[in-house]
This record gives C-alpha cells, sequence and structure tokens, in this order.
C-alpha cells in the first residue's frame, strides 16, 4: 500500500514527498537552468536563412548570437568560480570528444574558403559546449526533477507551435512552403522547426502515457497533437524518424508483460484496418503523389538529390581527408564546383542534408570518428542503466531512470531524423540547441546514476577540476 502511494505520489509531483506549492514554475525553472531557453532557438521572423559566406546578416542574427553568448558567458564565470568537483570517468570521456571535436573544427579554419566565418562558427560551438558542461555540473551537484525537465521541454515545444500557427495566420509565407503536387509543408521555417518540436511533443506524451506520469487523457490529446503536427510537414524522414522511435518505444513497452503485448497488437491490427479504409476512401494514386511529392522514380531513388550531395562529399573528402572548413568549406565550394538536377540550385544550398555527412564534410573523417565515438558512447550509457539494469524497485531513483529512457528515444529520434537534414551539426538552429539539451540531461542523470551505483563513495581518481 504504501509503495502504491508513494508511485501515485511520484507520478503527480516528480520526488516522493515533494509538496506540489514547492514545485518550481516554469519561469522560475527557466532562470535556475537557462541552457533550456536554447531551446526556443530563438524564434526569427525571416523568410529566408542568412550567409555569413556573402556578408548576408541581419539583426536577427545578433539577437541569435546575443542569446547564446549571455546564457554561455553565465555558464562560464560559475565555472569559473567554482570549487572542484566531481564527475565520472564516463561522462569526463564523452566531453572529452565533445571538446577535441570543436577543436578540429577549430583548425579546419586553416584550410577553410571562409576563414571568419569558421572561426565565427567555431566560437560558436564553443560557447554551446560551456552551456552543457556547467549544466552537467550543476545538476550533477543538485539534481533537478528529471521529468520536469522533459515536461518543460515538451512546453516549449507547444508554446513554438502555438507561435507557428498564430505566424500561419498573419504571414503565412514564414512557416509553411509549397511542394506542388505534394500540397503544403507545415515546416515552421525559422519561428519553430515542426519537424523537430512536433515529433518531440508525440514522443514525450507517448512516454508519459506509458509510465502514467500525468493523467493519461492528457498525454494522448497531446500526442495527437504532435502526430498531426509532425504529418502536416509533409517531410519524409521526419515522419520516417518518428514511425521508427514509437516502434522502438512500442516494443520496449510490449516487453513491460503480456497483457501490454496484446494490447499494443491490438492497437496495430486496428491502425492498419483504419489505414486500409482511408487508403481506400482516398484512392492509392492520390496518397502515392502526396509521399512521393510529384517526384518521378529517379527523384525517388535520389531522395531529392540529396544522394548526389553526399557521394560528392565523400568523393572530395576521399582527395582532402581533412575536409572542407567548419560551415563555409561547403557553403562555398559546392556552391562554386557542382551542380545537380535538383529543384533548387546548387547557390541555394547551404548544407550536406544529412547531419553525419556534414561532419564529414566540415572536417573530414578524423571528426566524423570522434563524432560517431562519442554518440556512441552517450548510446551505451543509456544502454547501461536502463537496458542492461531495469530498475526493480519503486523509489527516487524510478524517474531519472525513466526520464533517463525517455532522452534515449528523444536522441534516437535526432540521430534517425539527422540522415535526412543538417540542423543537428549547425550552430544557432533550434534543433542543434534541443541535441545538445538532450544529450547534457543524459549525462547528467548517469552521472548521478554512476555515482549512486558507488554507494555514494567518490572515487578519488575522478577529479573533475572546473
Amino acid at each position: 500500500m504504501s509503495q502504491a502511494l508513494l508511485r501515485i505520489n511520484e507520478n503527480r509531483y516528480g520526488h516522493p514527498g515533494v509538496n506540489p506549492s514547492r514545485r518550481p514554475s516554469f519561469l522560475r525553472f527557466l532562470l535556475r537552468y537557462p541552457i533550456f531557453l536554447l531551446a526556443f532557438g530563438p524564434p526569427l521572423f525571416r523568410s529566408s536563412a542568412i550567409d555569413a559566406t556573402r556578408g548576408l546578416i541581419d539583426f536577427w542574427s545578433f539577437i541569435q548570437v546575443g542569446l547564446l553568448s549571455s546564457i554561455a558567458l553565465r555558464a562560464i564565470l560559475r565555472l569559473a568560480f567554482s570549487q572542484a568537483v566531481f564527475l565520472p570517468r564516463q561522462i569526463r570521456s564523452v566531453l572529452k570528444y565533445w571538446f577535441f571535436l570543436g577543436i578540429i573544427y577549430l583548425g579546419s579554419v586553416m584550410y577553410s574558403p571562409s576563414r571568419l566565418v569558421s572561426m565565427a562558427y567555431s566560437g560558436l560551438y564553443f560557447l554551446s559546449f560551456a552551456c552543457v558542461v556547467e549544466f552537467v555540473v550543476d545538476i550533477y551537484r543538485t539534481p533537478p526533477n528529471w521529468m520536469q525537465c522533459l515536461l518543460h521541454l515538451r512546453l516549449i515545444a507547444l508554446l513554438l507551435l502555438s507561435l507557428d500557427l498564430i505566424v500561419l495566420y498573419f504571414n503565412p509565407k514564414l512557416v509553411i512552403g509549397n511542394l506542388g503536387e505534394a500540397g503544403l509543408s507545415f515546416g515552421g521555417g525559422l519561428v519553430g522547426p515542426t519537424p523537430l518540436i512536433c515529433p518531440m511533443i508525440a514522443i514525450i506524451s507517448a512516454y508519459a502515457f506509458q509510465r502514467s506520469l500525468e493523467p493519461r487523457g492528457r498525454s494522448v490529446f497531446l500526442f495527437l497533437i504532435g502526430l498531426a503536427g509532425s504529418l502536416g510537414t509533409q517531410s519524409r524522414g521526419c515522419g520516417l524518424a518518428l514511425l521508427a522511435t514509437l516502434a522502438i518505444l512500442a516494443i520496449r513497452w510490449a516487453m513491460a508483460g503480456v497483457r501490454t503485448a496484446y494490447l499494443i497488437i491490438s492497437g496495430f491490427m486496428a491502425f492498419v484496418l483504419i489505414f486500409g479504409v482511408a487508403l481506400g476512401g482516398v484512392g492509392g494514386g492520390s496518397l502515392w503523389r502526396i509521399v512521393n511529392k510529384g517526384q518521378n522514380a529517379e527523384g525517388i531513388a535520389t531522395g531529392s538529390g540529396r544522394t548526389e550531395i553526399w557521394q560528392f562529399v565523400l568523393q572530395y573528402c576521399l582527395k582532402h581527408p581533412l575536409g572542407m572548413g567548419y560551415v563555409a568549406g561547403f557553403r562555398m565550394i559546392f556552391r562554386d564546383y557542382f551542380a545537380v538536377g535538383l529543384l533548387l540550385t546548387p547557390a541555394s544550398i547551404g548544407n550536406a542534408h544529412n547531419s553525419h555527412i556534414q561532419v564529414l564534410a566540415d572536417a573530414g573523417w578524423l571528426a566524423l570518428a570522434i563524432y560517431l565515438a562519442m554518440m556512441t558512447k552517450i548510446l551505451r550509457l543509456t544502454w547501461r542503466f536502463k537496458i542492461e539494469r531495469p530498475y526493480s524497485r519503486i523509489g527516487s531513483d524510478s524517474l531519472p531512470r525513466e526520464a533517463l529512457e525517455c532522452g534515449m528515444f528523444m536522441l534516437v529520434f535526432c540521430f534517425l531524423e539527422g540522415i535526412d537534414t543538417s540542423v543537428f551539426s549547425v550552430p544557432l538552429t533550434a534543433s542543434f540547441y534541443w541535441q545538445n539539451i538532450i544529450i547534457a540531461m543524459i549525462l547528467g542523470i548517469s552521472a548521478r546514476m554512476l555515482a549512486n551505483s558507488r554507494s555514494r563513495h567518490f572515487d578519488p581518481t575522478c577529479e573533475f577540476p572546473v
């Protein structure tokens, strides 16, 4: 009986015995952990992206840099005036990979076709890194309410989606695009990236429903909002990544018991039946034109020309193993030396349309190896504490593990969607900050788990001077 009451209290308030009147408000939470402010982007009300290699910047650019700089300055000052703290060796290893990747980006300035732009973006990368390090160090000493972190991230996504809808009413061109025969794409533009925020709403809501972390009616309602927004983006990368992530989440849920497995199988069969009815009503030809966006077989096979871009990067990096130069290199080299049969001209393509290929283009094979090694280490941390050692007792350790698993699903989505877009590898984009925040939360939770696994005794070899 006492364990059931404890579980209910955890589900409502995040920690056993926490007074709901003492929960931090949303604004107080943002002031306490300002790194979450970066998840807003901030929203930019302009119709096209800038191109620093051509000197095309505006006052929105200064707002972007100003927000990141102010949060990073606070983080640097807090780190500079902190005493020595302890971080487990595994966490320090990930942070070292992150730092060395930035050093390689900075070194690419030497051969970048626009050294000033590459140096500026390298500086922004290190400012973002400082925000992550300070957040991990801070929450390692004083852990927050982990589930509240996830719910506040979802609230930020909902606020951005609401802003997209408001802008859609007053100025549709800022948040919507025309895909020809496929119809309109509600992409959010630079106001709020709906291919990211809508799937995040769906993933967090689905996990909250699965673990009964909030009223299930609310979870279902918000999940449907996130799902509808994801479909409205008309983005194949977003849809496939969300489908794969939800499939993994459903499989993990089905492993909880036979009854749950039957429920999921029944739901899947009902979905197939409803989809078949809808397909018969709409017509296979109309649905196929929406999916392939009116392209021919060659366009579908090349992913709207993406595979040709990736082939160009691979061939270039085979001859130049150090890459092209951080951010600026691809923009200038691709624009000057290559053309493909796309709807867009090469001059308007500013990235490799693949976060992993973008790392390769920016700083070569060594940078890609470090990036993949870092991501692998992060996923291994979640595997160690959530998959290999599933918790069996109800207590203060359960919610951090649940937040860790939800963070893993969100990171898997970012990794999969990164196959279709480069936004997770380029600073000053909301998607770049979202991935950093998710990784920071995973590292913070894992650090506390490592400390608890050592029975609260610190290993003197794990000293991390700040």
